[in-house]
């Protein structure tokens, strides 16, 4: 099996740059049985989008310390501190030292609720154990790739994926891998309520609702259900079925972050009003579904023939910044693979 990242030797040069896509979840994960490992105690499904792209380049440096450009701008704080132990675990199975600076620039929002950690990480798992000159399965950057953002593992294999929560302590057997033969042709319209990043991030609203959200275990055990049903309806291209289990997976989440002590909303006024403008356009007989990740910005699914009437429909509320439309994205690879 020829992997898109077997193509060059990665590290001949000492630089090596990645792309990878954002991942939107159709069914969520939202909790974790293990935050060290990044181990999610549910399931989850989701889909890459071609217009969430993050692009990754690392290189060794002798400096003294790894180096961070995000974005165009050198980067400390939390944000450096999260690569450089993702970094370093690359370093410890591969035996090596070196330093590393990295490069990643994203397309879309940041931090903002569009799933940019799940692009960031899968470029990076991708372009650092390249360098470091290592040759890892499918299976195996995914694993890697979840341990800096448990979504990351879902940007690794191209469009839907589906993410096994596992059963092993060591991480072993959470990973996502490609769901083959979808016949549907599903398009995203982004609604995009606000560039800023996000007040809780979604490692920390999961915790957070794990420890005190008193609805948290009925929704982990709302997940594998759903997750069947609409693998189910992807196969035989149900779009009904898809708005009913998708949408009330999503709101579901939400609902369960709401009710955490004290409670998180991500939803702003603009997503709610997205939310009825999606129902109604499906009850005037437009084939759309929605979904929320941890953030503001509604995500519209529908058929090709119907993302212009969406997009446009979407895009007349004042706070609804910019529209963004997309259709299936590849998974991570070289630049140039």
């Amino acid at each position: 099996m020829e992997l898109p990242w077997t193509v060059a030797a990665g590290n001949a040069s000492g630089v090596v740059t990645a792309l990878a896509n954002a991942n939107i979840a159709l069914i969520k994960y939202w909790g974790k049985k293990d935050p060290a490992l990044n181990l999610p105690a549910a399931g989850s499904l989701s889909l890459v989008l071609d217009a969430l792209q993050t692009t990754t380049q690392v290189s060794f440096i002798d400096g003294p310390q790894d180096e961070l450009i995000l974005d165009g701008r050198p980067t400390t704080g939390k944000a450096f501190a999260r690569m450089v132990r993702f970094v370093d675990l690359v370093r410890a199975q591969s035996g090596q030292n070196q330093r590393v600076r990295m490069v990643s620039a994203n397309e879309f929002p940041t931090a903002a609720g569009l799933a940019s950690s799940a692009s960031a990480f899968a470029a990076m798992a991708l372009a650092v154990s390249q360098l470091f000159g290592q040759q890892l399965s499918p299976r195996e950057l995914s694993i890697l790739a979840r341990r800096g953002s448990g979504s990351a593992a879902r940007s690794v294999p191209a469009g839907f994926a589906r993410m096994y929560a596992g059963s092993q302590p060591d991480g072993s057997d959470a990973y996502a891998e490609n769901i083959p033969d979808i016949p549907l042709n599903l398009y995203a319209v982004i609604a995009v309520a606000s560039a800023e990043p996000k007040k809780v991030g979604s490692t920390d609203g999961m915790e957070h609702t794990r420890l005190t959200s008193p609805y948290h275990s009925a929704w982990l055990a709302a997940v594998d259900k759903d997750l069947s049903v609409c693998e189910d309806a992807l196969r035989k291209g149900d779009i009904d079925v898809l708005a009913q289990v998708v949408e009330g997976n999503t709101l579901a989440m939400h609902a369960n972050a709401m009710a955490a002590r004290p409670g998180i909303i991500y939803f702003q006024s603009p997503t709610l009003w997205a939310l009825e403008q999606v129902r109604a356009m499906r009850a005037e007989g437009t084939p759309v579904f929605f979904t929320v990740d941890a953030g503001p910005h509604l995500v519209a699914f529908t058929l090709p023939e119907h993302v212009e009437w969406v997009a446009a429909r979407l895009a007349t509320h004042p706070e609804i910044s910019k529209i963004i439309t997309s259709g299936v994205g590849l998974g991570a690879r070289l630049q140039g693979a």
